[in-house]
């Protein structure tokens, strides 16, 4: 019979195989993407501290030390702490910008155009003073435009600064699928390309069940149907919430990408990047293919596109423009 040493029970679980963790991963905001993001990127060791910025006085401190009170139950020695200002910041390997007002019901992700760029040219300012080396992940709305904003204002090269939106669009769409075929959603590999909004770009081509195109297993018009409700998706969940917008699903979404880069895991996931001549496009942030690994953006990938898909990326190209456009920095 086995001694008492073989009860592992009470010892938390550990990540099979941890990663190399970084020293310092900022998150600014600490509303409810902000505050999810935070603990995420703790419970997988990602790095020795996670700081959390925001204005509210009080709230990033109380949030973070009741993250950091979690660590003893779910087995994580990140060091979680809240702050007002950039100090304890500085240094930062990565920084993740979630700050920013959510929309409401009724209200487009471009009605949150210049509040938005106002508090992320701050936050960028502030970045650039003190984490001059960090990659950026931009989750605030607008998505492709705040990018825009944070490149602008940091001066950061593209390779580090990139926003999160198709990571969140593709697991949109790959949840709906799994409901609709009744099938794993590990099983479904799919990309979801172009602006993060109305316009965006489910790429059906490219749609596979374990290597199984998709149009072999759904008709042309549950598809279609799909399609729309992941252009929709965030709407919808805004419509639910009426007070706030989806916070579980995107926070997950900058957490993949936040691991990718931190353990060089060179994943190819599809995230908005400066576009320098890519997919024909110049001068804008789009959702595109991306390989991420330790120094950020390590190439975007370029497929090839049906007619249809490559109309549609235009067409949202334009639905990036317009807004940033109108932004005055």
């Amino acid at each position: 019979m086995d001694g008492p040493d073989s009860f592992p029970a009470l010892s938390p679980k550990k990540p099979q195989q941890p990663g190399h963790m970084v020293n310092k991963i900022t998150v600014v905001g600490a509303g409810n993407v902000g505050a999810t993001t935070a603990q995420r990127i703790a419970e997988k060791e990602l790095a020795r501290t996670v700081v959390m910025v925001d204005v509210a006085e009080g709230i990033p401190q109380g949030k973070g030390l009741d993250q950091w009170q979690s660590a003893p139950i779910e087995g994580f020695d990140s060091r979680v702490i809240g702050s007002n200002g950039y100090d304890e910041t500085a240094g930062s390997d990565i920084v993740v910008i979630t700050a920013g007002i959510a929309r409401k019901p009724g209200m487009s992700r471009d009605d949150l155009l210049n509040t938005n760029a106002g508090i992320v040219k701050q936050v960028s300012e502030q970045i650039k003073a003190t984490s001059p080396n960090a990659i950026v992940i931009v989750v605030s709305n607008p998505l492709d435009v705040m990018c825009y904003v944070a490149k602008e204002v940091t001066g950061f090269p593209r390779e580090r600064v990139i926003g999160m939106a198709g990571v969140l669009d593709t697991a949109r769409y790959r949840g709906f699928l799994a409901e609709a075929m009744d099938v794993s959603v590990r099983d479904i590999q799919a990309m979801v390309l172009g602006g993060h909004g109305d316009t965006m770009v489910p790429l059906i081509s490219y749609t596979s069940v374990s290597g199984i195109p998709v149009t072999q297993l759904l008709a042309k018009d549950k598809l279609d149907a799909i399609v729309d409700r992941t252009r929709n998706g965030g709407a919808e969940i805004v419509k639910h919430l009426k007070t706030g917008s989806a916070y579980y699903a995107p926070s997950a979404g900058a957490v993949q990408m936040v691991e990718a880069i931190v353990n060089d895991q060179r994943r190819i996931l599809p995230c908005a990047a400066w576009l320098e001549g890519e997919y024909g496009m110049s001068g804008l942030y789009l959702g595109v293919p991306c390989k991420l690994g330790r120094g950020g953006l390590l190439q975007v990938v370029e497929v090839e596109l049906t007619d249809a898909e490559r109309a549609a990326l235009e067409q949202s190209a334009q639905a990036v423009r317009d807004p940033m456009a109108a932004i005055k920095l």
